[in-house]
């Protein structure tokens, strides 16, 4: 039986204090945000902490003058448009979207409502905004994406595992348009490097079992994981089978390597929930989401998961734990 996560969270925020000077009416701003994970885990926890407490240094303070309705789509494709139709049907003032799915469900059911997007590459060539400085439309945000980051992806996995000849890339084609995109820049990169990549698309753990597992079978084989909120959703399974089978794994986000993977090179997810408390205190004070700018992250953060890599038999260079960020032992 489908089932869809549909909550409010009251009050998460009222202790911060306020910064921010927020609008004076006694009049209650609804903002809705549909999020691609399960309610219960940590990202999702995280980022609608980072929300709240971002919104409430701009003065805008759950339970006081600002409701939050979230919708939760579990990683399930089916649900993302009921969920869209939902928050749409509250008639908020803005809602924030977070990862392509979400958009996409929001964009079939208004195209007046403000929407802020984070979590999503590419947002012009998806069609959600008309170029980067002037969105054009209801859509404005947060994007991410530089094919250089996926050479340096690339790069970093043989530095620390020089062995490497063949590298798979886990992806769920139904929940990340923005794939080809990714894989084209992976291919390209891996010529140049000596690489031999194989894209692997997934669609629930049996399948990413199955794609690992035959990667394993014979040696110099690593993974990358695609950063997109099916892999977040999944990273247990993801995370387990690169264990089992001895393989080093590039994890799509930061919560990768904390949870087992051996490393990752991206931008904080969780901070864009926090970035997009702007933008969203921006809208609801009257600005049109059409003259505000999508943005792009500015700092990229190495984390490697040390305890890993001696599990793996592989020896980070001391130049690299220099450079990285985070070393989880």
């Amino acid at each position: 039986m489908r089932r869809r996560w549909f909550v409010t969270v009251l009050g998460a925020a009222a202790a911060w204090p306020i910064t921010g000077s927020a609008q004076q009416s006694e009049r209650v701003r609804r903002v809705g945000a549909l999020m691609p994970w399960p309610e219960s885990d940590p990202v999702a926890q995280a980022s609608m902490t980072a929300l709240a407490q971002a919104l409430a240094r701009f003065g805008w303070i759950e339970g006081k003058n600002t409701r939050i309705d979230y919708c939760f789509a579990g990683n399930d494709p089916a649900l993302f448009r009921p969920c869209a139709a939902e928050l749409v049907g509250l008639s908020p003032a803005v809602i924030l979207a977070a990862a392509p799915p979400s958009v996409v469900a929001l964009q079939q059911q208004t195209q007046t409502i403000p929407i802020v997007i984070v979590l999503v590459a590419d947002p012009v060539g998806l069609g959600f905004v008309q170029s980067f400085p002037r969105p054009g439309g209801n859509i404005t945000g947060f994007s991410a994406f530089d094919p250089t980051l996926m050479g340096k992806w690339l790069q970093l996995l043989k530095d620390v595992a020089p062995g490497i000849t063949r590298v798979a890339v886990i992806f769920n084609p139904d929940t990340t348009p923005s794939a080809p995109l990714f894989n084209r820049a992976i291919e390209a990169a891996a010529a140049s490097l000596g690489v031999a990549v194989t894209l692997s698309p997934v669609h629930d753990d049996a399948e990413i079992e199955q794609a690992i597992a035959a990667l394993a079978r014979e040696p110099g084989g690593g993974l990358l994981c695609l950063p997109e909120n099916f892999a977040v959703t999944h990273r247990g399974a993801i995370i387990g089978a690169a264990a089992r089978h001895g393989l080093p794994l590039m994890g799509g986000i930061e919560v990768f390597p904390k949870d087992g993977a051996l490393m990752s090179y991206w931008y904080d997810t969780v901070d864009q929930f926090a970035q997009a408390a702007y933008y969203i205190d921006r809208i609801l004070k009257g600005a049109s989401a059409a003259d505000l700018p999508v943005q792009q992250p500015t700092k990229y953060s190495l984390i490697i998961n040390l305890k890993t890599a001696k599990a793996l038999g592989l020896s980070v260079p001391p130049s690299m734990l220099d450079l990285a960020d985070e070393v989880i032992e």
